[in-house]
């Protein structure tokens, strides 16, 4: 199925226009950047049981990262006195990981400190501080964000050529899916499962369970500033929206939709959440009456999510094959 996925992931922007429907390009593009953001969170919540409600913060970090880089290409004098400005991808998305890495560091290294109810609202507060940050940032746009004239420039592709940029964010999504498959298969993986499933037992074991959850939180937060930066590009806008508590929210139903701890899943959970909103979007503004309902049946009647829906289907038909075939013996 995971081939299958990949296949469909790879055909879509050469498809699209055959159908006459180029535009819908920029859509796909978009599935493929919050998929990222949605992997990154299930890494806290599915497999560390963090749930949280400031993952937001990291993916507008990212964003500002890249349109202050931007930004400062053309101001008078280097950021801080010290950073000059870059349209150049190479420079920009690295240090977008880089920002959200070591923010990530500090508010985990803080929250952590915490568990449950608590944690949930440490982090909404912390994305709320810099949710409130960017407004105040006036030389950046404040409340009306800030554009950048065009993409970050990419040696030998043409960013600015939708299909290009679209294969480029699915590589960044297979790059950090790979990444985060090989850590969780390692031991590193199976103590974060064992700190989710019972972390008394772990600390009993002489395991410290604060630096594996910091090490998770930071590698969530990385994941999500390359999708912020991703982002920025594909809209050539950034904006203190994407920092809001409602994007984490956002962030939180893809995962729930898409499967739990399932990895693959928030993939599925983004790919749906964006198509239910297009689709219902234009068909009535009161679209959210819909999705609401929407939701309440998947979470109720799916073990985990679109993901569980579809495996636990093919492994019954397979099931079900194999009856058949030993009847016959």
């Amino acid at each position: 199925m995971l081939i299958i996925g990949l296949a469909v992931l790879l055909a879509y922007p050469l498809v699209m226009p055959l159908l006459g429907k180029p535009f819908l390009v920029g859509l796909g593009t978009r599935m493929v950047i919050y998929a990222l953001a949605a992997v990154s969170l299930d890494l806290l919540v599915g497999f560390g049981g963090l749930v949280s409600f400031g993952h937001a913060a990291f993916l507008g970090l990212g964003g500002y990262v890249v349109g202050v880089l931007a930004f400062q290409l053309g101001a008078d004098a280097p950021l801080f006195g010290l950073i000059d400005g870059t349209n150049q991808a190479w420079i920009a998305w690295p240090a977008a990981v880089l920002v959200t890495a070591l923010a990530a560091l500090v508010i985990g290294a803080l929250s952590l400190r915490t568990d449950g109810v608590h944690f949930i609202m440490i982090t909404l507060a912390f994305a709320q501080m810099l949710y409130f940050l960017t407004v105040s940032l006036k030389v950046y746009g404040g409340d009306d964000g800030l554009s950048l004239r065009r993409r970050n420039l990419l040696p030998g592709l043409d960013p600015r050529d939708e299909a290009t940029f679209y294969y480029v964010c699915l590589a960044c999504l297979v790059v950090f899916v790979a990444l985060a498959r090989r850590i969780l298969a390692a031991r590193f993986g199976t103590v974060l499962r064992g700190i989710k499933e019972n972390q008394r037992r772990v600390s009993a074991l002489g395991i410290e369970p604060y630096g594996y959850k910091l090490a998770a939180f930071v590698l969530a937060g990385a994941g999500a500033g390359l999708a912020g930066a991703l982002l920025a590009n594909q809209t050539r806008f950034v904006s203190p929206e994407l920092l809001h508590w409602t994007k984490s929210g956002e962030l939180l139903v893809m995962v729930i939709l898409g499967g739990i701890g399932t990895l693959y899943g928030p993939i599925l959970g983004a790919v749906a959440l964006i198509l239910l909103e297009t689709v219902l979007g234009a068909w009535t503004e009161h679209w959210m009456v819909i999705l609401g309902p929407i939701l309440v049946v998947v979470v109720l009647f799916t073990r985990r999510g679109l993901y569980g829906l579809l495996t636990e289907k093919r492994s019954g038909i397979a099931a079900r094959g194999a009856d058949d075939g030993g009847g016959h013996d």
